[in-house]
């Protein structure tokens, strides 16, 4: 057998699969081939988006299922062994496994990333591939697994049944929570982006914990009615009656799983600490969602629960790990023992990236300072002095300004999707009391259809909470545009939100992480790829800080003053996000504020002063997680620069390829979307531009031709006087179609089963009437030559 002759797939079933298998790995149970496990990045330019190539193995190694301990990357038999090395040890790290193998089907590259072995790169035939027990006693060795701990990390994942598995770092997660808690970790954290999957992540662990009775009394606490109840219908239902929800009530101590809102077991007086009801060492589990609000103040309510079960494990849950002077996460919790971020979500594809439009308004940036004497709305004198941005819907409400950013949010529905759910944020009441009055004002079509198209949802208004749910579920399509200052915040998975207004002063990186997160989740049921994020006010110069998707720096001093966070201010759970430093803030609620007994701050109202924008730009999510301001043409000659070094590269590449489709697709897999070019370039109505011209006018500033003009000049050249018959009647229709549709089409055989071919004759007659098969691709890439051999 000449093994070079050989495709990989044909590498992988004749010589790598038998040889695992002989090694005593379960081909149905432990091993799983070219799996993966991740979905590709969504590129989005304009209107449209596209999505890159997921991440694929060739295999991956099982010690049991959803536990993974190695990947083999295999090669066809033109390629040297270890050639595939580098990529699997690339998947290796994004999967934490210690053990890589590299195999071309004449031999194994093994890479032990686990340092147990005697040298890091070892060179096997196929006969010394180790075997499951050996690579299991090397990673409990790597891990740090000893005795009784061995036993435990085997306890099985929860299965419905249905085939849901967690994804790759959901299992990452898991598997490090289980791990650290069998060597007896009993402080962990981990910090997942928002959208990613904690709550099932955390089922997970609590299920993994509980069966193997490692863990046989659990408390999962977290901070909104909502979320609790969502987690005990959704995520937590199999617990089934080993669980409950606490309540301000007497407590039953025959339950194994309690779910509970902090603000349901603390209190100021005693008699509402229920928790007190259970003993200290009853539960030997606790799981705080949300971990970086009131657990991570030393002197909150929030905490005293937690010494209070100080016993128990804790595992905290956050998106974002809170570290200022007064609060950190990681001081209670320790380092995390897994992060996913956002940055990381959206380079797989599970979380959508979004587009920035920032609006700036001449108040805002140049200021305005009232002529002398000048009163406002309500008869009050405005103090003198210049205001700008800083005091926009704080210190000064600017009618005009309102009704300008209502405006701009109705133009950008209008012009996309005016159904599509959309969060604006507000400084406070007050302020998303008067957008919600000016967005009904300028859709009066919209909310004759339903009153509830736009609702404000803030803490004090209980008709607009009671519209919460309706708001986050994908199949109510009202209300559609929701105003709000704090409640929404965090705790809202509203799937389809696919626009976020920015009408807020944000200056807390946790705040504006947790923002950002109500548009990140995808449904592609419901065509939700990718979100907008609308800026008024500056507060997406925060993507520009180093802590925006950077690892959390540790900042906490101990004893540095009272929380910033009243431990009382959780009737709304928000406002623990507020910046406390910002002396501006008057939080949720407030009409104007003055701190304490102090002076209250007046908040001027300006119904005569006009507003106007003066700088409008549109930024996209770039592939290093940075904002990028450029045109799709922009964007395609930077992509087509990647790969191509020259015009005379990228013909010489153009020729010799074997399918131009090949070409077309590595560029549209990076974000080039030819439609939505060639409609920008203006021909694609009257006279459409195949891909080949548009990256020669875009990227090389050479003049187009139009798929017609090509083909008719190899009519005029008398082409296919060189053959006869079917053959030329064939190579005539190819040409016409490649005119009508493009050179893609061209190359696929089965346009032969299409009119007009299907009337000269059948595939195999027509195949026939060159010579057979490999004649016929010699034939069709011949005209591609005759297409585009006159562009040099």
């Amino acid at each position: 057998m000449d093994m070079k002759s050989l495709s990989e797939r044909d590498i992988c079933t004749k010589f790598i699969t038998p040889a695992v298998q002989q090694a005593g790995w379960d081909i149905q149970r432990q091993v799983r081939e070219e799996v993966s496990f991740t979905k590709g990045r969504i590129i989005v330019r304009g209107k449209l988006h596209s999505r890159g190539e997921s991440r694929r193995a060739d295999y991956i190694l099982y010690h049991q299922p959803n536990l993974p301990i190695a990947v083999i990357e295999a090669k066809d038999n033109k390629h040297s062994v270890g050639s595939g090395m580098q990529q699997a040890l690339g998947y290796a790290e994004a999967l934490d496994v210690p053990f890589v193998f590299s195999s071309n089907g004449s031999g194994f590259l093994f890479h032990d990333r686990s340092g147990t072995g005697s040298q890091v790169e070892t060179a096997l035939s196929m006969e010394q591939f180790p075997s499951p027990g050996e690579l299991w006693r090397r990673y409990c060795q790597w891990k740090g697994l000893e005795g009784e701990a061995q036993q435990r990390v085997e306890a099985p994942y929860y299965d419905d049944g249905s085939g849901r598995s967690p994804r790759y770092y959901q299992m990452n997660a898991i598997n490090r929570t289980v791990e650290a808690v069998a060597r007896g970790q009993d402080r962990i954290l981990l910090v997942m982006a928002t959208g990613t999957g904690k709550t099932y992540t955390a089922f997970q662990i609590i299920w993994r914990l509980w069966k193997s009775r490692q863990k046989k009394r659990i408390l999962f606490l977290a901070d909104r009615n909502i979320l609790v109840d969502q987690t005990k219908n959704n995520d937590f239902k199999p617990f089934g009656q080993a669980m409950t929800k606490i309540a301000k009530r007497q407590i039953d101590t025959s339950y194994e799983v309690y779910l509970s809102l902090y603000q349901a077991v603390t209190g100021a007086e005693e008699e509402k600490n229920i928790y007190k009801q259970f003993s200290p060492d009853f539960f030997d589990l606790v799981v705080i969602d949300e971990c970086h609000r009131g657990s991570a103040a030393e002197d909150s309510a929030w905490r005293e629960i937690l010494e209070y079960f100080s016993g128990a494990t804790h595992i905290g849950l956050t998106a974002t790990p809170k570290e200022t002077k007064e609060v950190s996460s990681i001081t209670y919790f320790g380092e995390p023992v897994y992060s996913y971020t956002l940055k990381q979500g959206i380079e797989d594809g599970f979380l959508a990236p979004y587009k920035v439009v920032r609006i700036d308004f001449d108040r805002d940036l140049q200021g305005w300072r009232p002529p002398k004497g000048m009163k406002d709305k309500n008869g009050e004198l405005i103090e003198d002095r210049i205001y700008d941005l800083k005091d926009m819907d704080r210190a000064l409400v600017m009618e005009a300004r309102t009704q300008l950013v209502a405006e701009k949010i109705t133009a950008f529905l209008k012009a996309t999707d005016p159904y599509q759910k959309t969060i604006v944020f507000c400084d406070d009441i007050n302020h998303a009391e008067r957008m919600r009055q000016a967005l009904v004002n300028l859709n009066p079509q919209r909310v004759a259809e339903s009153r509830k198209y736009v609702m404000r949802i803030t803490g004090d208004d209980q008709e607009g909470k009671a519209e919460l749910d309706n708001f986050i579920n994908p199949e109510a399509r009202y209300p559609v545009i929701a105003t709000t200052s704090k409640l929404m915040t965090t705790g809202v998975d509203a799937q389809t939100c696919k626009l976020v207004v920015l009408d807020q002063h944000i200056k807390s990186m946790t705040e504006f992480k947790q923002i950002i997160g109500r548009g990140t989740r995808i449904n592609e049921e419901y065509g939700k790829y990718w979100f907008t994020i609308m800026d008024f006010k500056k507060a997406t110069e925060l993507f520009a800080d180093p802590a925006f998707d950077g690892e959390p720096v540790i900042i906490f001093e101990p004893g540095s003053g009272e929380s910033p966070v009243p431990p009382d201010e959780i009737d709304d759970p928000g406002a623990l996000l507020g910046d406390p430093a910002d002396p501006l803030d008057p939080g949720e609620g407030s009409e104007e504020t003055g701190g304490g007994d102090g002076p209250k701050r007046i908040k001027y109202v300006i119904d005569n002063v006009a507003v106007s924008v003066v700088a409008e730009r549109v930024q996209y999510y770039g592939p290093d997680g940075k904002l990028i301001t450029e045109s799709l043409r922009d964007y395609t000659r930077s992509c087509v620069a990647k790969q191509f070094t020259s015009l005379d590269d990228f013909l010489k590449r153009w020729s010799s390829a074997e399918q131009k489709k090949a070409i077309i697709d590595e560029l549209s897999a990076q974000g080039v979307m030819w439609e939505a070019l060639a409609e920008e370039v203006g021909k694609k109505q009257t006279a459409p531009l195949d891909p080949f011209d548009l990256i020669c006018h875009i990227a090389f500033d050479q003049p187009p031709l139009t798929r017609k003009e090509r083909a008719e000049q190899v009519k005029k050249r008398d082409y296919f006087s060189n053959y006869a018959g079917a053959a030329r009647q064939v190579l005539e229709a190819l040409l016409d179609k490649y005119a009508d549709t493009g050179v893609e089409h061209i190359e696929d055989i089965k346009i032969l089963q299409l009119d007009p071919f299907s009337q000269i004759g059948s595939p195999i007659e027509l195949i026939k009437a060159f010579g057979g098969r490999p004649s016929f691709t010699a034939a069709v890439r011949d005209l591609e030559q005759a297409i585009y051999g006159q562009a040099r």
